[in-house]
């Protein structure tokens, strides 16, 4: 079962379950998806799919953090729980450590030695951690290993 097989099985289940909350964050999630079929004519795979679920979820921790900022907890809550929900169809996210190891492996495979070389080694390392890390944190982590 692909990834939007998956979401429109979960919508449903979440319709049986009265699952107001889950429902609407798999309808919006599902929205996003319907859109960008219907832009290029054609059903997206699940890296795209995976795509849009992470962006997704980078989007919401973008407002979570500008709503903690300046203290708005009531909308804080919403958004903790949708990303919540949206992580289920993610993959396993990698550790710190396992991020590590990557960089490292990658920086070895592509001879990166300074900051010079940073485009070359993050353009070979995300899709290794593609909807498994976050770029944000992959990016900190390359910084430290090319100082």
């Amino acid at each position: 079962m692909n990834l939007s097989e998956r979401l429109n099985e979960d919508m449903k289940q979440a319709m049986r379950d009265k699952a107001k909350f889950k429902l609407s964050t798999i309808r919006m999630v599902r929205s996003t998806i319907k859109n960008l079929e219907i832009d290029l004519k054609r059903d997206l795979n699940d890296n795209e799919v995976l795509d849009i679920l992470s962006r997704e979820i980078k989007q919401r921790k973008d407002a979570l953090q500008e709503f903690e900022k300046a203290g708005r907890d009531d909308l804080t809550s919403n958004l903790k729980a949708e990303i919540e929900i949206i992580s289920e169809y993610l993959p396993t996210q990698l550790s710190e450590e396992e991020i590590k190891v990557l960089v490292k492996q990658t920086i070895q495979e592509t001879g990166a030695s300074s900051k010079a070389d940073m485009g070359k080694l993050m353009s070979a390392l995300m899709p290794k951690v593609k909807g498994r890390a976050d770029g944000k944190v992959v990016n900190q982590t390359v910084q430290q290993f090319l100082q």
